[in-house]
């Protein structure tokens, strides 16, 4: 074997074996075993969320296990494969393609390991809002609405949308929508901020270049441990009924739910279920994520004073240019692609990546002064 890949071989077992200890194999073996014993007890969906619970975290941590399982497999294949191409050209350059691709597999897993946060591991709730470049703003947050969506799909994570507030004329003027999946807030918390297209406007007969903002939150979703006491006082309660684009009508009672929490003025709204009652529920668990990272962010505030520079996630973290080339780009990370399309599809890790990178190093420089 060639030195050089020698040398490759010994790095990528190294890492993946940090990763395995970082992630702790043996403990996600014993954590399997229980929701397995959990999952199979007869009782099980006498209460129909915790079975959800329990079945969704059996069923994250055993494709979790198997990502690591298949990426040992394919490096103790790699060893075989180099071994073999001492006698065979051809076999040597796959084997040299698989290291490349074995490479990015276990780099993609590693970011992983860097989501420690408090809160890391909770479900996210994403809002989306049209910012500044009227029409083309609305048509872009509902490019974004669908490049989140079409990501988790792609990931297998399960969505729930709670409310979209449609435009008159094309796109959404806001959506909020919950991400199901353990680590989905640690994920997808590096893509809040400022959005920025630049493109033609499909909007314009002049055919003028139109530049339109769109803002990202994502929110941890409050769980039962969370202590978020909300007095039925300072609430405003309205319903009306749900809307479909253009204003149609897609309900005929006023089961839509806008609740206003008047201290704060937070105000969430609620229109996917036909029952007021779930409409109200679910409101209720986008409010308490508001409330609570709102008490972070207040419990925050005196330490971030301190400290220079840090994040601003109200600035624009990324540029999706259509026009006069194509690229899109992360402002923090420099991370950049030439395929839009692809991005607008779903396919951003490299992006969340590069993100979650950036913030631990942020993270680390900061501990560091």
């Amino acid at each position: 074997m060639h030195p050089d890949d020698s040398a490759d071989l010994k790095a990528l077992d190294t890492t993946l074996t940090s990763i395995e200890n970082a992630l702790d194999v043996e403990a996600m073996n014993a954590k399997i075993a229980e929701l397995s014993e959990q999952a199979s007890a007869p009782d099980l969906w006498n209460d129909v969320d915790s079975a959800q619970k329990v079945t969704s975290a059996l069923s994250h941590t055993q494709a979790e296990l198997k990502r690591i399982q298949d990426l040992r497999s394919r490096l103790d294949d790699l060893e075989v494969m180099y071994e073999l191409g001492d006698e065979d050209p051809d076999t040597l350059e796959e084997a040299r393609t698989e290291a490349r691709t074995l490479h990015g597999d276990i780099e993609a897993l590693e970011v992983r390991t860097l989501l420690s946060g408090e809160y890391d591991v909770r479900d996210a709730l994403v809002t989306i809002r049209s910012e500044a470049g009227g029409v083309d703003a609305a048509d872009f947050a509902e490019m974004l609405q669908r490049m989140y969506l079409r990501w988790a799909e792609r990931h297998h994570y399960a969505t729930e949308i709670y409310e979209t507030s449609y435009a008159e004329e094309a796109g959404i003027k806001s959506t909020t929508f919950e991400v199901k999946a353990p680590y989905a807030y640690g994920t997808l918390s590096v893509e809040q901020g400022t959005h920025r297209l630049v493109r033609i406007s499909p909007f314009d007969n002049q055919g003028r270049r139109q530049t339109s903002f769109a803002g990202v939150e994502v929110l941890p979703v409050v769980a039962s441990t969370d202590v978020v006491d909300i007095d039925e006082k300072e609430l405003r309660v309205d319903v009306y009924r749900s809307s479909g684009p253009g204003g149609q009508g897609v309900n005929t009672t006023d089961s839509a739910v806008r609740i206003t929490h008047l201290p704060t003025g937070i105000v969430v709204s609620c229109q996917n279920e036909r029952s007021q009652i779930q409409n109200r529920a679910s409101a209720m668990t986008v409010l308490q994520s508001k409330l609570l990272e709102r008490r972070r962010q207040e419990e925050k505030a005196t330490m971030d004073a301190l400290k220079d520079g840090g994040s601003s996630w109200g600035n624009q973290m990324r540029s999706y240019v259509l026009h006069p080339y194509q690229m899109v780009k992360d402002l923090r990370t420099n991370f950049e692609v030439g395929n839009p399309g692809a991005v607008f599809d779903g396919d951003i890790d490299g992006f969340v990546e590069a993100g979650i990178r950036w913030r631990r190093s942020n993270e680390q420089e900061q501990q560091q002064n």
